[in-house]
């Protein structure tokens, strides 16, 4: 504490920058990336003074910068702190905020402003800053200008405790503050006396009472099964998109509720329900497929259904919702609409792990959970056999493959587009406890690498798999190469062009779909690569890919590319897709 503060005594700034920082180490604060720029110095300088207890990453890009933050948070559940100059700078953090908000997930923005009567003047760098990002900060405000008073420094304390509290509770998202200096931002003398406020001010009675927890959760409220559910025996239970902090516990309760109700268990790709598979007997994964089986879809009509998490992605099983109007559940403890088919829902504003699992009631046996379970069985076992025997390079496999050879429990990220659709249909039930991720909030492709990469950053080896389209909106994450630490290997499915949109009707007119959205770019990734200094392979076979994903590597980035010919993959999947569950 004492070596910082011979410089938190330089000026008013420092000073105000080190209260700020120092709450925030006391809270438990552990990263903060900071974007280069002038008018945030006094931040700058206080977070380098805190290095190592608050890792100070410094980011070129600050879009990228903010979906590393975003990627960071996502891994740790804690809030990462995101410092920026003014200006234009914290417009670039905006498609980060508007994800972290919609996936929920903790971010401490603090942009650095000109003071108020540098502002509607045409000074340089400056731009109307409040309220930034809209109404997607969970809380947000403007601090005082810094001050060399007890009272006021009392009030920086408490702001910033709120704000941490506010990224976390009642749901976690973003939380912005807009932060005003006026010069000198370096920190030379301002002309204050501060000698007389040294003499006054004690650190450890100042900071007392901040404490490095999670802020109160909210009380847990325990809730019985209700009856309507143990007297349907033509019921489903959806496991949405979801990535929880406890991922096996999460998947222990969905797999309590299933054997108490004898109902079957959809779980989306991007569930860990599908990485805990052993525990869960009445899982189906194929369901997209099973749906298009017009027959069997009316067979296998619910009554009730309870989704878990957001809906999954499958527009087959939205659709079929929406056509069979079952009664339905949400059960999420945040606060929001997660019902976009408007059906007849209620919301259960509790976590999943709050349902009391009962007694296991063994007296009856359900016919429906059998249709489902044999459906499922019969899919499975067509997709497994069809793609064991695909040895030519199609999109569709990557996912398949990946799904039973990660080492157990790495962290995997799967960018949006057509890899989230190829884990949805094909991704194999698993007990290797594989964490995914993903930017499910607003579904965009920007921020995929950055994001990766604080995933991944110190934890243990982790994997993208990604489109070249995605990949390529944002090379420049690929300038925190030298402060990553950890590995992240990237499976590239270069198709040369936004693949997706190969399965959409306006595929079939041309001009102008190839110009306008299959979009390639004719991108040489190896001299991508070069330019990095990252690693590139080109795969040939899939003997190759499995072979460079277990073990992998401790260190650095490393880009597998795989080349697929777009229309052959869309071919094929039109092909195929229907025929798995046509029998």
């Amino acid at each position: 504490m004492s070596d910082l503060m011979p410089i938190a005594y330089r000026n008013v700034n420092q000073l105000w920058a080190y209260i700020l920082t120092e709450t925030l180490k006391r809270l438990g604060l552990s990263c903060a990336i900071i974007c280069p720029g002038s008018r945030s110095t006094p931040l700058a300088v206080a977070f380098a003074q805190q290095v190592p207890e608050i890792e100070a990453i410094s980011i070129l890009d600050e879009r990228s910068a903010a979906f590393f933050a975003l990627g960071q948070a996502q891994a740790t559940g804690r809030p990462v702190v995101l410092v920026c100059t003014s200006g234009t700078a914290g417009a670039n953090f905006y498609s980060a905020v508007i994800e972290a908000s919609y996936s929920r997930v903790p971010l401490l923005i603090l942009t650095t402003d000109r003071p108020p009567e540098l502002r509607d003047c045409h000074s340089g760098q400056t731009v109307a800053q409040l309220r930034l990002y809209g109404n997607y900060p969970n809380w947000q405000t403007e601090l005082a200008l810094p001050s060399a008073d007890l009272g006021m420094l009392a009030y920086l304390r408490q702001m910033v405790i709120h704000s941490w509290e506010r990224a976390q509770t009642p749901t976690k998202g973003p939380v912005h503050l807009n932060i005003p200096f006026r010069d000198p931002l370096a920190p030379l003398p301002d002309g204050t006396d501060l000698n007389y406020l040294q003499s006054q001010f004690h650190p450890e009675d100042f900071f007392a009472g901040i404490a490095n927890t999670t802020p109160f959760p909210t009380p847990h409220s325990v809730l019985p099964i209700p009856q309507e559910w143990k007297e349907c025996d033509r019921g489903i239970i959806i496991a949405g998109v979801a990535q929880p902090q406890q991922p096996q516990e999460y998947a222990k309760a969905i797999a309590q509720l299933s054997q108490t109700l004898k109902w079957p268990v959809l779980a989306e790709g991007l569930s860990p329900v599908r990485n805990y598979a052993e525990l869960n007997p009445y899982l189906i994964s194929t369901y997209d497929l099973i749906l298009r089986n017009q027959q069997l879809a009316k067979q296998l009509t619910p009554e009730m259904v309870i989704q878990v998490g957001e809906m999954p992605t499958s527009k087959e099983l939205r659709n079929w919702i929406d056509a069979t109007q079952p009664r339905r559940w949400v059960i999420d403890k945040s606060d929001q609409n997660l019902d976009p088919l408007h059906g007849k829902t209620t919301h259960l504003r509790i976590s999943v792990e709050d349902i009391k699992a009962e007694e296991i009631n063994l007296s009856f046996s359900s016919d429906y959970v059998h249709k489902w379970c044999d459906a499922e069985a019969q899919v499975r076992l067509a997709v497994d056999q069809t793609m064991g025997k695909i040895d030519e390079i199609i999109e569709s496999k990557a996912a398949w493959l990946i799904s039973q050879i990660l080492p157990p429990g790495t962290p995997l990220f799967i960018a949006n587009s057509m890899p989230v659709r190829d884990v949805e249909y094909f991704w194999k039930p698993n007990n290797l406890g594989v964490r995914s991720n993903f930017n499910r909030g607003a579904n965009g492709i920007d921020g995929t690498l950055s994001t990766a990469l604080g995933i991944a950053h110190r934890q243990q080896s982790s994997v993208m798999l990604t489109g070249d389209l995605a990949l390529l909106h944002d090379t420049n994450g690929f300038l925190i190469r030298n402060k990553f630490v950890g590995h992240l290997t990237i499976v590239l499915i270069n198709n040369n062009g936004g693949g997706i949109f190969e399965m959409l009707p306006i595929a079939k007119f041309d001009p102008p779909f190839e110009e306008f959205f299959g979009t390639p770019q004719d991108i040489d990734f190896a001299q991508l690569c070069a330019t990095y200094n990252v690693q590139h392979e080109l795969i040939i076979s899939w003997e190759e890919l499995q072979q460079r994903l277990n073990p992998l590597p401790n260190t650095g980035i490393r880009v597998l590319e795989v080349q697929t010919n777009r229309k052959y993959d869309a071919k094929w999947r039109q092909d195929n897709l229907r025929k798995f569950a046509a029998d």
